[in-house]
């Protein structure tokens, strides 16, 4: 039985709301990260209607990173003060150091929310830090909790809609849709204790079948793995993954939250994503999140193969870390910036290239 699960679902509001390390509320849903990126959601009365989804990254099937036994703390999980590409953001970073153990690691949620809107966007930035390159696959580890109840519970998908949904009799309807990429991978079982193990992780998010309906037989529940293909990441190198996660009364009031959450990340990936791949320009993205903690991400853009320079300084012009000084190719790049050890302030990051030269400003706050 999931006596952990039930146990923490039961607890009184307080204690519930100890367990979300941030939360925000649109009116119609409430959106909960925890400290270490399990996302849970709400329906409008303060209902749990998922207990977690969290990300999942395999390389091989001896390395899946994993909330339960991989999942630390790289950058706490923050509300974000006057966010910019939505009403509402949470911000977390989340490393394997609990494991230590392969996939070497950092993924970046931004979970973001708009007024009266029955859904969130959710963005997975990843990023390979070990010293090798590797095929990363990434998915979600699900489990439902429609009605603040487990199990008997259906998972079915629509292959028109790309939706994944999940419902129960004339309970609320989940829905989740990837967004960023093709799904080839969709699998649900039944709840058991100790399910998260790597090569069983990796089977299920290496299935290259959708599963079109499951039905839970017990009161335990299902499990929910999704994966996208393998993305070859260098050493440093990230990619982004998106979901859409709605309610709904019925299934086509789900559906129809789902297409406004896609028509926002529509919107989202302008705003966020401001340097894309393909741009054969020579760019300055602004470091993101702005301001920050403890650290930020910073993206530019190559026209051509050449030296880089990319340094950070302080407001008199001292040079306080040197990011990048090499020979890098062509195309979009990402630089993960740790300011351990710097006191709260505004900063310049000055990038060179060839005889061009581009600087923005950044604020971090402790």
């Amino acid at each position: 039985m999931k006596k952990f699960l039930l146990l923490l679902a039961v607890l009184p509001l307080f204690i519930a709301n100890s367990y979300s390390q941030a939360s925000f509320g649109t009116g119609t849903i409430t959106v909960e990260v925890d400290e270490y990126g399990g996302i849970a959601l709400l329906s409008a009365d303060d209902v749990y209607q998922l207990y977690r989804a969290a990300i999942l990254v395999g390389t091989t099937p001896e390395a899946v990173f994993d909330y339960k036994n991989d999942a630390d703390v790289q950058d706490p999980t923050i509300l974000v003060t006057n966010p910019t590409s939505s009403d509402f953001e949470i911000y977390g970073a989340y490393n394997n150091a609990y494991s230590g153990l392969p996939p070497d690691v950092i993924v970046k949620l931004n979970a973001y929310g708009w007024n009266n809107g029955a859904y969130t966007v959710v963005k997975f930035n990843i990023q390979n830090t070990a010293s090798t390159a590797i095929d990363a696959l990434a998915g979600l580890d699900i489990i439902p909790y429609l009605n603040e109840e487990y199990g008997f519970d259906s998972v079915s998908y629509n292959s028109t809609a790309g939706v994944i949904r999940f419902h129960r009799g004339a309970h609320v309807n989940m829905g989740m849709k990837l967004l960023s990429a093709t799904m080839t991978s969709l699998y649900s079982f039944e709840w058991y204790d100790n399910y998260e193990v790597d090569t069983d992780y990796w089977n299920w998010m290496t299935t290259g079948e959708l599963q079109p309906l499951y039905a839970s037989p017990t009161a335990d529940g299902p499990v929910t793995i999704t994966s996208q293909g393998p993305v070859a990441l260098a050493s440093g190198q990230t990619f982004n993954v998106y979901y859409a996660l709605a309610l709904g009364a019925n299934e086509q009031a789900m559906l129809a939250n789902i297409s406004s959450a896609v028509e926002k990340y529509q919107t989202l990936i302008t705003s966020v994503d401001n340097i894309k791949p393909s741009a054969n320009v020579f760019n300055l993205g602004q470091n993101y999140p702005n301001p920050f903690k403890n650290s930020t991400e910073i993206s530019y853009q190559l026209p051509d193969d050449g030296f880089v320079s990319l340094k950070v300084y302080d407001v008199m012009g001292n040079e306080v870390a040197a990011l990048v000084n090499s020979i890098q190719t062509k195309g979009s790049h990402s630089v993960h910036y740790n300011a351990n050890g710097l006191s709260s302030g505004v900063y310049y990051y000055t990038i060179r290239f060839n005889d061009q030269v581009k600087t923005n400003k950044m604020l971090l706050i402790k």
